[in-house]
């Protein structure tokens, strides 16, 4: 098996230190909902990991909660919550999605401000051994110090000064990060060394992965826009902490969902939502719709291309469920071949696109087969194990339930929602909206509450 490892850019053989391979896995920073980028990302690492367990390695798999930083600060701010509320809300909203898509759960979960005392012991590490340096209640990292930075990336210090933070006028180099923030009036803090604060976003996944799965680990995965500077950076402290070479063996990082020519995200505005996409198609269909370009390829969404990727997996579950005449003499097709060539594909970097269309040929045959008589079993039973490496379940898409008391519910909460985000005008439209139906609603300090018009 090969994998294209971001480190060396090429393909490299897979060798696992052991049977037990170690992978981490960025995750979200939760302070909104998830929208079909992050779902790539999932479903893509799900795939790898059950692939792995296919081939008949063990995988323990930890993957990460960022739940202090500054993006979830402001949020919280503005919505008037503490912002441990705000990111339980979204981990909640994250497990009810990827359970939906059917993503297998990590082994652990750790969350950032969980896990401060692993981050401040690395820190201290840093400063006695040169590779930090304190400056007015923070901590930097010295980037020049680790004479290999921007050996993931591929790029010289000159090249990555260009894509460096707002300069600070206490840094002692545009590229040096912060390990350690000094908090600012308002703001949650924890006792440190060097004083109250927070840790800075990049210490926290090094910390998570050395506690979780040791000093160097065999799988390290995320989008690729993670690769500089977050991921960088995560090399140069934890290989500057332990001493230990490589920090990870191999970077695996998959393309970005678009929309027309721009990356999807948050600051462009263009966001497509895992819920909104759930509601209108079946999780099989949005994994395939992911699992039929390569990993690393970039994909721009089309919603009716997924309307194509339903009558995919709606053509796969016909061929399962196929009958062959009842013949004794009936002889079945070998579905070797075919698992062979899956195993071929999916060896050369994880090609699912390359896979699917082996299953759609192996769907074909099962079809043809069936309707000359055929004893089509093996090979139905063989579509169906190779369709779980890709986590298809076949199951049917559920309706949404009708309950009118949890519909008024759901309005509701859009309505604080909109309310919170200063929307009036639709916030009031769904409260003239509710009264037309009798329904009254009440404003209180501690949230909306509903009632039948009397």
């Amino acid at each position: 098996m090969r994998v294209f490892n971001t480190l060396s850019g090429q393909k490299e053989d897979f060798q696992p230190r052991s049977e037990v391979v170690t992978m981490y896995v960025c995750g979200i920073t939760a302070y909104a909902g998830c929208h079909i980028g992050h779902a790539m990302s999932y479903i893509v690492f799900d795939v790898i990991k059950r692939y792995l367990k296919f081939k008949g390695y063990k995988v323990k798999c930890v993957q990460n909660f960022t739940d202090i930083e500054d993006k979830i600060i402001e949020r919280a701010n503005q919505l008037g919550v503490l912002p441990s509320q705000l990111t339980n809300k979204y981990i909640d909203q994250y497990f009810t999605e990827m359970d939906a898509l059917n993503i297998e759960r990590a082994d652990v979960y750790p969350k950032a401000t969980e896990e401060i005392p692993k981050m401040i012991e690395m820190i201290q590490g840093l400063l006695a051994r040169g590779h930090a340096y304190e400056a007015d209640g923070s901590v930097y990292f010295r980037v020049r110090s680790f004479p290999s930075y921007g050996k993931l990336s591929h790029r010289n210090l000159s090249e990555l000064i260009s894509k460096a933070s707002v300069y600070e006028e206490k840094k002692e180099y545009p590229l040096d990060f912060a390990l350690w923030k000094a908090s600012k009036p308002g703001e949650p803090f924890w006792e440190s060394p060097w004083g109250e604060g927070r840790p800075g976003w990049h210490i926290e996944c090094s910390a998570m992965s050395l506690k979780y799965l040791g000093d160097s680990i065999d799988i390290h995965g995320g989008g690729q826009d993670l690769i500089f500077p977050h991921h960088e950076n995560e090399i140069a402290q934890s290989e500057g902490f332990t001493g230990v070479i490589p920090f990870a063996r191999y970077w695996l990082h998959n393309g970005l969902v678009q929309q027309g020519k721009e990356k999807m995200s948050k600051s462009v505005g263009n966001l497509v939502s895992v819920r909104d996409v759930l509601s209108n198609f079946s999780p099989d269909a949005i994994r395939l719709f992911v699992l039929s370009s390569h990993y690393r390829n970039p994909v721009i969404y089309d919603s009716e291309a997924v309307a194509a990727c339903e009558r995919g997996i709606e053509r796969l579950r016909l061929a399962l469920e196929q009958k062959g005449k009842e013949d004794e003499g009936a002889v079945g097709l070998s579905p070797e071949p075919f698992e062979q060539k899956f195993i071929e594909v999916m060896d050369d970097d994880f090609n699912t696109a390359q896979a699917i269309a082996v299953l759609f040929e192996l769907a074909r045959e099962i079809n043809r087969g069936a309707e000359q008589g055929m004893d089509m079993a093996e090979c139905q039973h063989t579509l169906l194990r190779l369709t779980d490496i890709l986590g298809l379940t076949f199951k049917e898409k559920t309706k949404p339930s009708l309950d009118p008391e949890t519909f008024i519910k759901l309005l509701v909460s859009v309505r604080d929602e909109l309310r919170q985000d200063q929307q009036w005008r639709v916030a009031d439209k769904i409260r003239r909206g509710l009264a037309d139906l009798g329904i009254v609603l009440e404003d209180a300090p501690e949230g909306t509450v509903w009632r039948y018009k009397r």
